[in-house]
């Protein structure tokens, strides 16, 4: 199994304050005076075909702390879905020291719009707390279940306590997401950060959130999940 590195003692996703940077802003609004100074149309132009959407649920790892937007994870799923020809929008609904009740609170935000997939990749925070497992199982529980009520499709990252609070609590820990993914029958990624955690070349100072060549590797361990299910859910062609 694998774990957080030891750096996570020092530094904790928890204490980023959110950033509108690193994430996506669904409610957009002119100002009245941008309304007033623009010049009036000639005709009235067709509204943009919407795309149906991808949300991605998470924290820090998923706003892309400390990379440029482009280079977080959410960025590069979006590159390849356009690339694979799959007609969807991602959202990055990441916010910086979630925990899972805090992405349970945020639940309706992150679903506005035409939601298809919702990818959950929270609890990296409820680790660095400490915070019971049974908090952590009981929040995501809620989260699939909700989505699912809407006809979402549901994909599970996982991941994996620190290893400061001992065997019991990283064993309780990890077994909290093949659990849900069995009970409610939803693809699983089994930790979000194989392949990244613990190789400090592909990772940032603090040990915890990755470098842009580590954010390519996490959307890899996404896509290989994704992929499937976004051509299962695809638009259909008339």
């Amino acid at each position: 199994m694998k774990i957080w590195v030891a750096a996570a003692l020092a530094l904790t996703v928890t204490g980023c304050a959110p950033s509108r940077d690193n994430h996506e802003d669904l409610s957009p609004a002119k100002s009245r005076e941008a309304r007033q100074a623009a010049p009036a149309p000639a005709r009235t132009a067709a509204p943009a075909r919407s795309r149906p959407r991808i949300a991605v649920l998470g924290d820090s790892l998923t706003a892309g702390l400390g990379v440029a937007k482009a280079a977080a994870y959410p960025s590069l799923l979006q590159e390849r879905l356009d690339a694979a020809g799959l007609d969807f929008e991602i959202v990055n609904a990441g916010v910086s020291g979630d925990t899972s009740a805090g992405g349970l609170a945020r639940l309706d935000w992150a679903l506005d719009g035409d939601v298809r997939i919702l990818i959950v990749a929270l609890g990296g925070n409820d680790g660095l707390r400490g915070l019971p497992a049974e908090e952590l199982q009981s929040n995501l529980a809620q989260i699939i279940q909700k989505a699912q009520l809407r006809g979402i499709t549901v994909i599970l990252a996982g991941m994996e306590a620190p290893p400061n609070y001992g065997r019991d609590y990283i064993v309780s820990f990890h077994k909290v997401y093949p659990a849900l993914a069995a009970t409610y029958r939803v693809a699983l990624v089994p930790f979000l950060l194989q392949g990244v955690a613990g190789d400090e070349a592909l990772n940032q100072r603090d040990g915890i959130h990755p470098t842009a060549a580590g954010a390519r590797i996490v959307a890899d361990n996404v896509w290989a999940v994704l992929k499937p299910i976004a051509e299962a859910r695809r638009r259909p062609t008339t």
